[in-house]
């Protein structure tokens, strides 16, 4: 086996080796460094690295695993992380000039998790401004390509680490969703992405604890890596008051599992959006794989009618209380998107958010009972293609011109106004070749049965085998 290709084995593969001492902790941050050297200045995904400090950190690991010493969850994985979170003596730039020298003094809950688990940071992954936008670019590093096609964008926001998983320049990495940020990369990729349920994992530092929408999770090529991973930074965390107590063990489970009989919502369109005839013809074959696991699959839209304007108005309100103060302090320091997405916030009053609140209590009502019958919902994850890496947004499907930068992406933030989890696992190829994800949601906080039936789709297809040509 060559260095290559023990990059691109499964994150569970690469820690039994290091366990078993077959590789060393230093030998497989050594195949990943090469795998940095001969791709990443092909797509631009890990923006900044700290390949000194990785290998202090392996080296570290090494002498603990001669000693016998106990070891962590990810003991020598190496693992990136996405440039909006905040690691101690690295760069985190937010993917802003404003910021563009910024190095922390302190690491986010996550990434100080992820240490303690004996991952090995190895850098930071690409990310639009401030994170606004499934388009993974910013006038700090430039644009982050598709391994699967250089001319196309890889998404986002959390576009740096799909395309660096893909690619085998890292087995882990984390990201954050809003409005679908770690599931449209990892569809765009082949890679699979986790929305989790509100406070799973939780965030910290935050300057908005209450906020429901916005979510840390993990990203990985197969799903029970993203379940490894996980198991390393769920739980409760006392300066997070929306983070779940239940004990993060249950990740660290096996994920196979019975589904037969298990009944399931087919939603192609997610209430009528439009979805690009590819994208449908390829998660069409995906539906009819899955019912070899038993399940019994009907086709019907859940009612969420009410998701639209929840997220806009939501979307809109965190947005000005975030960015707002620095944009009246830096006002052409910001992309035009942005700063429409602000300034749509400073408009809103205490009544829109208010019925926004209304609205959303009533959706999810109206879903928790959908779910009562249906265990899970499939749809699409995006609603187009892997598109051009240099058109900044979607602003037409087919033939339907669309209102603003996000409204390409409402197959994911229709979920995430909902609350529920929700998994991209790798689905298929279009005729040209590009990625195509499924996207699986689950009843509410049944984060782990969301993984379960993601785990038996992928062993079904097995689509995550499939390496960019690159």
């Amino acid at each position: 086996m060559n260095k290559s290709d023990v990059c691109f084995l499964p994150a569970h593969t690469m820690l039994d080796l290091v366990r078993q001492r077959k590789i060393s902790a230093t030998e497989l941050l050594d195949c990943h460094m090469d795998q940095i050297v001969k791709v990443n200045s092909k797509i631009n995904a890990i923006v900044t690295l700290d390949e000194e400090q990785a290998r202090v950190t392996a080296s570290n690991i090494d002498q603990r695993i001669m000693r016998k010493a106990p070891l962590g969850l990810l003991e020598g994985l190496p693992v990136a992380h996405k440039d909006l979170t905040v690691t101690k003596g690295i760069r985190t730039t937010f993917g802003s000039p404003l910021f563009e020298d910024f190095i922390p003094d302190h690491d986010a809950l996550i990434v100080e998790r992820l240490r303690q688990s004996g991952a090995v940071t190895v850098g930071k992954t690409n990310t639009p401004e401030f994170g606004a936008g499934s388009q993974t670019f910013n006038k700090v590093f430039g644009v982050t390509r598709n391994p699967y096609d250089l001319e196309k964008t890889c998404g986002g926001s959390s576009g740096g680490a799909a395309a660096a998983l893909a690619s085998g320049l890292v087995p882990l990495a984390d990201g954050s969703d809003l409005g679908g940020s770690l599931r449209n990369p990892a569809s765009f990729c082949n890679v699979v992405g986790l929305r989790p349920s509100t406070g799973l994992v939780p965030i910290w530092p935050n300057p908005s604890a209450w906020f429901p929408l916005s979510v840390l999770g993990p990203m990985a090529r197969t799903v029970a890596d993203v379940s490894l991973m996980l198991s390393a930074i769920a739980g409760p965390d006392r300066r997070c008051p929306l983070s779940m107590t239940e004990n993060p063990n249950i990740f660290q489970q096996g994920l196979e599992r019975d589904f037969g009989g298990v009944r399931v919502a087919w939603s192609k369109t997610l209430g009528g959006l439009p979805v690009d005839d590819e994208v449908l013809s390829v998660i069409e074959v995906a539906v009819h794989q899955l019912e070899n696991t038993g399940c019994i699959i009907e086709e019907v839209d859940p009612d969420l009618a009410e998701a639209d304007e929840v997220f806009h108005v939501l979307r809109a309100w965190h947005m000005e209380s975030a960015l707002g103060e620095l944009l009246t302090a830096h006002p052409d320091q910001f992309k035009d998107t942005l700063v429409w997405n602000i300034e749509q916030g400073k408009t809103l009053t205490g009544p829109d958010v208010a019925r926004a609140e209304r609205l959303r209590t009533t959706m999810f009502e109206r879903l928790d009972r959908f779910m009562g019958t249906y265990e899970f919902i499939i749809c699409p994850v995006t609603q187009v293609l892997p598109f051009n890496v240099d058109l900044p947004y979607v602003s037409e499907i087919n033939g339907n011109t669309l209102s603003n930068y996000l409204d390409w992406m409402k197959s994911c933030f229709r979920i995430s106004a909902t609350g529920h989890p929700a998994l991209s696992v790798p689905a298929g190829f279009s005729s040209s070749g590009l990625p195509v994800g499924l996207q699986i949601v689950g009843r509410f906080r049944d984060d782990f049965g969301v993984l379960q039936f993601g785990h038996a789709f992928e062993q079904l297809s097995e689509f995550w085998k499939t390496r960019p040509k690159i």
